[in-house]
This record gives C-alpha cells, sequence and structure tokens, in this order.
C-alpha cells in the first residue's frame, strides 16, 4: 500500500486525535443554544469558521462572532470550552507508532484547526503522556499559521516544496474525502481513514508474531 513512499503527512483530529462532533453539539445545547445545527450553518455560511481557521480573523473575534449570532449571554471561556468539548483522547498506541514510523520515514501534521483546538490538544497530549505533540514530527503545519488550508492544492504543495519532497514518494492520510481526493490530484499518494478505521490497526497493521 504504501510502496515507494519516503514521507508521511497526517492528518490530526479523526487521524490522531479522537473526536466526538456530538459533544460540542450538546455542549452549545446545555448553555442554551438550542438551535446549534442552524448556528454554525450560519457561521460556516459567512466564512467566519474558515476565516479563523486560517488565521484571517483572531479567536477572540469569532468568540464574539459566536456570542452575537447565539444572542446569549456567554462568556469566552464558556465558548471555548464548547468548541474543545469534541477533542477526546491521543491514544498512546499512536503515539508509539509515530515513534516507530520515524526510523523509517520523514513525518509532518497538516492539520485545519484553530488556536484555540490547537493550544487544547497540546494540553491533552502533555497531560495524558507527558509529551509535546511536535515531537513526534518533522514540522507541524495549522492552517491558522500558514494561512491556507485543505483541501486547496496550495497547502500540499506547500508542504511538498517547504520539505523538498517529490509528490509520489509522500503518502497523506485524511479521514475526510475531499482533502484525500485533492491530494490525489497533485500525485500524492493518499488514503481515506474511512469511519471506524484506525491507523494502527488497518493501515499500519502489527506484524504477525506467527512464522
Amino acid at each position: 500500500m504504501i510502496t515507494g513512499v519516503k514521507h508521511i503527512i497526517f492528518d490530526l483530529g479523526g487521524v490522531l486525535l479522537n473526536l466526538d462532533y456530538t459533544l460540542t453539539e450538546q455542549a452549545f445545547t446545555d448553555l442554551g443554544i438550542t438551535n446549534f445545527g442552524e448556528l454554525y450553518s450560519q457561521i460556516r455560511q459567512n466564512s467566519f469558521f474558515d476565516d479563523w481557521e486560517t488565521g484571517r480573523i483572531s479567536s477572540q473575534q469569532f468568540i464574539e462572532g459566536v456570542q452575537s449570532a447565539c444572542g446569549l449571554d456567554i462568556s469566552d471561556e464558556q465558548v471555548c470550552k464548547a468548541w474543545n468539548a469534541m477533542l477526546l483522547d491521543m491514544p498512546l498506541r499512536r503515539l508509539q507508532l509515530l515513534q516507530q514510523l520515524r526510523l523509517y520515514y520523514d513525518l509532518v501534521l497538516l492539520s485545519n484547526t484553530n488556536e484555540v483546538h490547537a493550544q487544547a490538544v497540546t494540553e491533552i497530549v502533555k497531560n495524558s503522556h507527558g509529551q509535546v505533540l511536535a515531537a513526534f514530527f518533522d514540522k507541524v503545519y495549522f492552517s491558522h499559521r500558514i494561512g491556507m488550508r485543505k483541501p486547496d492544492a496550495e497547502i500540499f504543495m506547500y508542504v511538498l516544496e517547504d520539505n523538498g519532497w517529490k509528490a509520489e514518494e509522500t503518502l497523506f492520510i485524511d479521514d475526510s474525502i475531499q482533502h484525500v481526493e485533492a491530494a490525489k490530484v497533485l500525485g500524492i499518494q493518499a488514503i481515506y481513514l474511512e469511519p471506524g478505521m484506525t491507523i494502527e490497526k488497518d493501515i499500519f497493521k502489527p506484524k504477525s508474531a506467527a512464522g
């Protein structure tokens, strides 16, 4: 499956970090926002969310936008906590897998994310495993830091050029099919991590001890 691959690009949420989007919806419901689906759609439609993920607006601007859209008196901390509710855990076995893979491949992290989520994930890994997430990769690319996001071709080209990699020698793993298809168009080998699949069981399967 990964013949000829020298470099691997990992997505973060849904691939390395476990997520449950329903928890964020529930968290906002608990704050009194009963129309979270409509609110989320509204935020996405006016590009507010995309602007946040590419650093065009600050976290404070995004928080104030959510407060304004919902029309409730909720604090900055409550908004951040609700948005982060979807972030679960980073299983130790995946971090161990990354350590093993670094012996044979160049590894980078490429994630569409925002400042609030990025900080929260850093804390999850640090508090659970006493590790710094960036230490498991040669480089980390967060959309809000570099001003680009998947599935735009420019972000994939940026990563390839920044590292001096050839597309055909690079593997990309993501749980969003549109991101995977965009990478394939550029000649990058790509795997769609379907719902229920995990990298440790379905992609990098441990070798059997049986002879």
